[in-house]
């Protein structure tokens, strides 16, 4: 329940006029990057809008916590930290904005990690603590509300834990420029502040990879048609907590 009413409170705010505004700076940034992936299957974990909707991976898996929140088909409806998936069977995995909100960030990361695909993308989207956002954080009575509620970490934070799922970083972006007072809305400021990459955007986005020694090791696969059977492809499914999962990170 109180995952039913994070992804409500999520859709609020993704829906505000600040919430679209952050959202097509960061659909921007991950664009050429979904563009460029080829495979299957893909998920996305998070509680706004879909982002990855110009990738040309056909199977593309959402989340959500109960099957009345899921709004497409193709929904996994499940824990975020217990998703039914084998190990490696995606190219492409997206964490938006859960990490700060979660009870469990831990786990949700460790899970998003051992669903990625060797060779696949791994990529995280959090909110900037130096950002101009993270700074106003310090009013308060903005951290019981969203986005600011929650913990912020930095990418270097993330680093350290994705080292411990054997995950390293290949690149962070930042964007959602703007100045205090105003909306991410200035094309000028964003195309400035990414083409050099300037660590002040509200957002960062994390390219992650599995180690490359862990690359080369082979594992016997199931295929998601296996994993979910073949009636369940496609449609939202509730499903209990996966019975092949890592021991957590603590």
């Amino acid at each position: 329940m109180q995952l039913a009413q994070l992804v409500r409170e999520g859709r609020r705010y993704w829906s505000s006029p600040d919430g679209q505004a952050h959202w097509q700076a960061e659909r921007a940034c991950i664009g050429p990057v979904c563009e460029a992936l080829f495979g299957q299957h893909s998920l996305e974990l998070g509680i706004g809008p879909p982002l990855c909707d110009m990738s040309p991976i056909h199977h593309a898996l959402r989340w959500s916590p109960t099957r009345e929140l899921a709004e497409q088909s193709q929904t996994l409806v499940c824990l975020p930290h217990a998703l039914p998936l084998p190990d490696a069977t995606l190219q492409l995995v997206v964490v938006h904005h859960l990490l700060e909100v979660v009870a469990e960030p831990h786990h949700v990361l460790q899970e998003a990690a051992r669903v990625t695909a060797d060779g696949g993308e791994l990529i995280i989207f959090g909110w900037d603590p130096v950002g101009v956002s993270g700074l106003s954080r310090l009013l308060s009575r903005r951290r019981e509300q969203l986005p600011w509620r929650g913990h912020w970490r930095t990418p270097g934070r993330l680093r350290d834990w994705l080292a411990f799922v054997d995950f390293e970083i290949e690149r962070v972006d930042y964007c959602g420029f703007h100045l205090p007072g105003s909306l991410p809305r200035n094309a000028t400021l964003e195309t400035l502040g990414r083409r050099h990459n300037v660590p002040l955007g509200d957002t960062f986005m994390i390219r992650a990879r599995r180690h490359s020694q862990r690359a080369q090791i082979q594992r016997p696969r199931l295929s998601l048609k296996d994993a979910l059977g073949g009636a369940s492809l496609g449609h939202a499914t509730r499903v209990g907590r996966h019975a092949n999962r890592k021991t957590p990170l603590e």
